[in-house]
């Protein structure tokens, strides 16, 4: 009777359906996906970040030469290697860096006047410093140019620690050569991490003041 009666109308033990909406199950499947993308762990130490069974490390651009020419960073991307290269650029007001550059330029101005009152030979060095202020100030007041804070940071992939020193050496000797020196972001790793990823995130904000001319290179 108990079969019967479950097919006729009977009491039954069945429990109706749960409505599902849309949304939900774009977000189970959301889900799915980050766990299917995530590494199985993360361990951050104060020189590198392990992910899964790769090692991770950032390094930030700490010095410059006066000059850069055009194309300097091919080198470092047509490398068969596997690394990230990140740029953060932001503009600078006007008006601070015109104060800044002013403070500089009486600095530089002083130097040599303290240089010429004790008979000490002309330093060409100052002299260049000092028309390269007042050119760039020019620049500036005329609005031929304008000044940003950029920040380039590269983060280096491999299997192993071994691995990861070779890659390491061949880019910092290849940037070295033209005057480019890197720094590793030393106990910044998970904030180096974040600054090379494509979020738009600079977390170190360690940036180089450069104005139109080298940023364009």
């Amino acid at each position: 009777m108990s079969i019967f009666s479950n097919l006729f109308g009977g009491k039954s033990n069945i429990t109706a359906p749960i409505p599902v909406l849309p949304t939900d199950i774009h977000d189970a499947a959301a889900m799915e996906l980050r766990d299917i993308i995530a590494p199985s762990a993360i361990e951050i130490s104060s020189g590198f970040i392990k992910i899964g069974d790769k090692i991770a490390k950032t390094y930030f651009t700490m010095s410059y030469p006066k000059f850069l020419t055009e194309g300097w960073l091919a080198p470092i991307i047509n490398l068969d290697k596997i690394f990230d290269v990140s740029v953060h650029i932001a503009p600078i007001n006007s008006a601070e860096i015109m104060k800044e550059f002013q403070k500089k330029v009486a600095e530089v101005q002083s130097q040599i006047s303290v240089r010429e009152n004790k008979g000490m030979v002309r330093d060409p060095e100052l002299d260049i410093a000092y028309q390269n202020l007042e050119n760039l100030r020019d620049s500036l007041q005329q609005a031929q140019a304008k000044m940003f804070s950029v920040g380039l940071y590269m983060t280096f992939y491999a299997s192993n620690e071994n691995e990861l020193f070779k890659v390491e050496n061949e880019i910092r000797s290849i940037l070295e050569s033209q005057l480019i020196y890197l720094k590793p972001a030393l106990f910044q790793q998970e904030q180096g991490f974040i600054t090379g990823a494509p979020l738009g995130i600079d977390a170190l904000a360690i940036g180089t003041k450069m104005d139109t001319g080298p940023l364009s290179s």
